[in-house]
């Protein structure tokens, strides 16, 4: 019987794949918020709140040992003093993943991933876009319109 596979791969080698991780986590928490595809923010959700739930424990062995995924003193930083005092007695849950519009380039499916107690979940228009958009197209019409009647 075929069993399911536990992580994506993302299309990369295991080594590739673990930096490409370690980078976005990194950027996840120094940021608090990141664009990316669905795929690398589903599994750098995975990543991310593991790394949380070590540093809650405070002490210095998590350190260590979340230093051994994120190579970066300001990131770990962040993380000990504002993030974990911030989740306090959250159990799990650190992030969001809210899907996006596709990317134009190449129809990727895009997604942003957030740290939960930092920001709010951004509204409707940012999500698609179509709202905007018709915004543009209605204003370029009247544009149009008031330019020809101003050359009457």
């Amino acid at each position: 019987m075929r069993k399911g596979k536990p992580a994506r791969k993302l299309g990369r080698t295991a080594a590739h794949r673990k930096a490409t991780l370690s980078n976005l986590s990194t950027q996840l928490l120094v940021y608090k918020r990141i664009e990316t595809t669905e795929a690398k923010a589903k599994e750098t959700r995975r990543v991310v709140e593991k790394i949380i739930t070590k540093a809650r424990k405070g002490t210095v062995h998590a350190q260590r040992e979340i230093f051994k995924d994120i190579r970066d003193k300001q990131a770990i930083r962040i993380l000990f003093e504002e993030i974990v005092a911030k989740v306090g007695l959250r159990n799990g849950g650190y992030t969001r993943v809210i899907k996006l519009a596709p990317r134009f380039g190449d129809a990727a499916k895009m997604a942003v991933i957030e740290l939960v107690d930092y920001t709010e979940a951004p509204s409707i228009s940012q999500k698609t876009g179509k709202q905007d958009r018709a915004k543009r197209v209605k204003g370029s019409k009247k544009t149009a319109e008031s330019a020809a009647n101003s050359a009457e």
